[in-house]
């Protein structure tokens, strides 16, 4: 069954914002499409949403069939500084819109052999967990939380709170000589196991790349800023479901009279090299055309969908958009969504079954491209936090296997292979929870739901199937990744998973706040400042600059033992 649909809606008259006038055509009614939507909308545009779904909020939608409620995608609420600050930017109390419930403890981990670990924000409760597990590993934990605290620091003030715009913009003698802290020439897996001895604790601290679409093993360690992020802040869950959060930013932007058009999918944005007032006849975006065949007109256009379908389907053909179909994707996933018989207490709110052979579980994803023959997979129990998830006495779960993306190939495997492996995703799932918690589950699934990566790819239009974009690479961040606005089309602006600042609730929340300073920048500078190119650099004084910064980078990654991850970097 289909999340539940929306219709079009009348606008209220604005509430907020001083008023441009112009009109703003935003693609895509996911997370960050309701989020730029209520930032412009706020800043007084005339904002209009297409939507190819009956519903909002692309992956963070809910699915509900029989009285069971699914978040169909996350289901971790992090950061929750990031989603306050963005409330508050629309002169909003987000208290006043979302009621958070802390999960206490974060999750629990089950290991192959039958063992289980609280992760625990607690840290009395963390201090028996890990001595039990490794004598000592007390005092590591903190030492990795200090560096991990560090990694988070500087990315949330370095990088999230920052557009690259500009080759330049990266390159800040701050970024430069903090580059040997964020320990980006590591693994992610490499700095849980400097400080850790015991395969269960470098496991159960280093699955959390995952929450990237990553493997630890190839995630550079500045990502461990995660399972910091949950040990200091927590993991919450908002009442009502993880689609809470857009529907609220939704109502937020209708209430500043944004316009939201379900089941309206865009089949082009209309470009010209037209000529433009004050700015002479340059390449610019004049609006988008509806399927269906109606054109819309507007000043400008923000493209929530996924980026590289948006390069390839709704831009003109050009060799950077054939490029980013070569680019490191994130994993794909087989996602079960099941209604059970009864309460199973054996589940926590979030937990996570890791497999023994863990390297071996990734390289399957990530170099195979395939299902892994031992899964690791996580699982959610939204009931566990909100009652109304599940009719009385019954549970909702979800079910989440990573496995790679569909291949470039469509006809590489066959539908019975795909179903076979479905059918061995589940089986697989079925067969640990029953070793590893005591239950069968099978007789206890009243009501199924399955994402296949076919499934994520015709929903959401996703690469591949490919879950949350892009990876975060060192060769696909900062300015490297591709652009919050177009290289050629200047009024033309993207926000979401594949575009800067990254993949995630909160940073595509972040995102949609660069990429409103960056449309009210350009505005202020009129027609030119909206449409035009702006001067280039001067070559040679970026070519100086990069040779010096080349030059330092170099002493101190490679004093780390990191010159493959430059090398990388540098397209060599």
């Amino acid at each position: 069954m289909a999340p539940r649909s929306k219709t079009s809606a009348t606008p209220s008259s604005p509430t907020a914002g001083r008023g441009s006038g112009k009109r703003a055509v935003v693609i895509g009614a996911g997370v960050g499409g309701a989020a730029i939507a209520a930032r412009l909308a706020h800043q007084g545009f005339q904002v209009s949403v297409y939507e190819k779904n009956t519903f909002s909020g692309g992956r963070c939608s809910l699915i509900e069939k029989d009285g069971f409620r699914f978040d169909q995608g996350p289901s971790m609420y992090l950061m929750p500084k990031i989603f306050e600050e963005t409330f508050a930017d629309l002169g909003e109390k987000l208290s006043d819109h979302l009621e958070l419930k802390r999960c206490d403890p974060n999750y629990r981990v089950h290991f192959h052999d039958g063992d289980k670990m609280h992760l625990s924000s607690d840290l009395a409760e963390m201090r028996n967990e890990l001595e039990r597990l490794e004598p000592g590993s007390y005092d590591k934990f903190l030492a990795f939380l200090k560096e991990s605290h560090a990694h988070y620091g500087f990315s949330i003030q370095s990088v999230l709170r920052r557009n690259f715009e500009k080759f330049t913009d990266m390159i800040t003698w701050d970024n430069v000589s903090s580059l040997h802290k964020l320990h980006m020439q590591s693994s992610f897996y490499g700095r849980a196991a400097a400080y850790f001895q015991s395969d269960k604790l470098r496991k159960a601290f280093t699955f959390q790349s995952m929450y990237m679409g990553m493997s630890p093993f190839d995630a550079p360690g500045t990502y461990t800023l995660l399972p910091y992020t949950e040990f200091a802040e927590g993991i919450w869950y908002p009442k009502g479901g993880f689609h809470r959060v857009v529907d609220r930013l939704e109502y937020l932007a209708k209430q500043r009279g944004a316009e939201f058009h379900y089941g309206k999918p865009v089949a082009k944005i209309n470009t010209t090299t037209g000529p433009v007032a004050n700015a002479g006849s340059v390449p610019h975006a004049t609006g988008v055309t509806l399927e269906d065949g109606t054109v819309v007109s507007a000043d400008l256009v923000v493209v929530n969908a996924d980026l590289v379908w948006t390069y390839n389907n709704l831009l003109p053909p050009s060799s950077y958009a054939r490029r980013l179909t070569n680019k490191q994707q994130t994993s794909s996933s087989f996602t079960f969504y099941w209604g059970l018989k009864r309460k199973v207490p054996e589940l926590d709110a979030h937990n996570l079954f890791l497999a023994e052979k863990y390297r071996d579980s990734f390289d399957s994803i990530f170099l195979k491209n395939t299902l892994p023959d031992e899964c690791s997979f996580y699982i959610h129990a939204p009931s566990r936090m909100d009652p109304a998830a599940a009719p009385p006495g019954k549970e909702a779960i979800m079910v989440l296997v990573p496995t790679g993306c569909l291949p470039d190939d469509p006809s590489a495997m066959s539908a019975a292979e795909w179903a076979n492996m479905q059918a061995r995703a589940k089986k697989d799932v079925l067969r640990v929870l029953q070793a590893r918690t005591g239950v069968d589950f099978a007789p206890l699934i009243e009501t199924e739901i399955i994402n296949t990566p076919q499934t994520w790819q015709a929903k959401f239009n996703l690469h591949q199937g490919s879950i949350l974009g892009l990876a975060h690479s060192v060769p696909q961040v900062l300015w490297f990744r591709p652009s919050t606005r177009h290289a050629d089309f200047k009024n033309v602006f993207f926000v979401g998973a594949s575009t800067h600042p990254g993949t995630g609730v909160p940073v595509v929340l972040y995102g949609a706040r660069l990429v409103a300073q960056q449309i009210a920048r350009a505005v202020q500078g009129g027609k030119a400042g909206l449409y035009a190119s702006q001067a280039g650099s001067n070559m040679v004084a970026i070519l100086a600059l990069l040779a010096v910064i080349v030059a330092v980078v170099t002493g101190v990654v490679c004093a780390q033992g990191g010159c493959a991850t430059l090398s990388a970097l540098l397209g060599a």
